[in-house]
């Protein structure tokens, strides 16, 4: 564990310097150990790939206190932790308008079908969320779908895109510009402010895709639009 002053108002943790299951799984114990340990002054806990940001204001706290604190914590019994993480379905439907690269994947040697079959196939773990509000970046994608980004991004990519980027699957929230391979897109609102939990999922939660077809696509948006559809989950994980 090495911890740096990143700001006047914030510490980095940084557990490591590689895309990890087990870094992630160190730094979800170690936001959860933190936040068992209820600190005046805390603001915002962020994960990244490989570290730990803890912002904090500086009329409450300061940097040589926290930095103290996370110190006397025992890095070797985090691995040790069971935290309990969520497993969210996210329905897509795959090709066509709403997955207009999916046919890229030939130069994969795969076809449609079979970039679905895929893709739908895993549990995808949340690294973390970034470049834009509740945008997951998702680790265990299989190596056959791995793909560079798009040469020329697109100038607008719509909400509820599911794409793959390098070594990554994620989704858009909200209308953007991107890079990604678009392979489908769920109707589901990934990002909702009028919503109890805003952001579907948080780092160290897991992803499975259900595929769906258009008429089932219309049926969700439906429903979400009279507030009958729920989100589907399992908790698991825990002591």
């Amino acid at each position: 564990m090495e911890i740096r002053q990143f700001a006047e108002n914030a510490l980095t943790i940084y557990m490591g310097d590689e895309i990890d299951e087990k870094i992630n799984r160190k730094l979800v114990a170690l936001r959860h150990h933190i936040e068992g340990m209820d600190i005046e002054g805390i603001d915002e806990i962020v994960l990244s790939y490989t570290s730990l940001i803890i912002y904090f204001d500086i009329f409450r706290t300061d940097a040589g206190t926290l930095e103290a604190m996370m110190e006397s914590i025992d890095e070797a019994a985090l691995l040790e932790e069971e935290i309990e993480y969520r497993v969210i379905e996210i329905p897509v439907c795959y090709g066509g308008e709403y997955g207009p690269d999916i046919g890229n994947f030939e130069e994969n040697g795969l076809s449609e079908q079979e970039v679905i079959d895929m893709h739908a196939d895993k549990e995808y773990l949340v690294y973390m969320l970034g470049f834009m509000p509740g945008f997951p970046y998702l680790g265990g994608l299989d190596e056959k779908l791995h793909k560079a980004r798009l040469e020329t991004p697109r100038v607008r990519i719509p909400a509820g895109s599911v794409g793959i980027g390098g070594r990554q699957t994620g989704m858009y929230p909200f209308e953007s510009p991107g890079g990604w391979h678009l392979l489908g897109r769920t109707p589901v609102p990934l990002f909702d402010p009028g919503r109890e939990e805003t952001i579907l999922y948080a780092a160290g939660d897991r992803i499975i895709y259900r595929p769906i077809d258009e008429d089932e696509y219309k049926r969700i948006e439906e429903e979400i639009a009279s507030g009958e559809y729920e989100v589907k989950y399992e908790v698991k994980g825990g002591g």
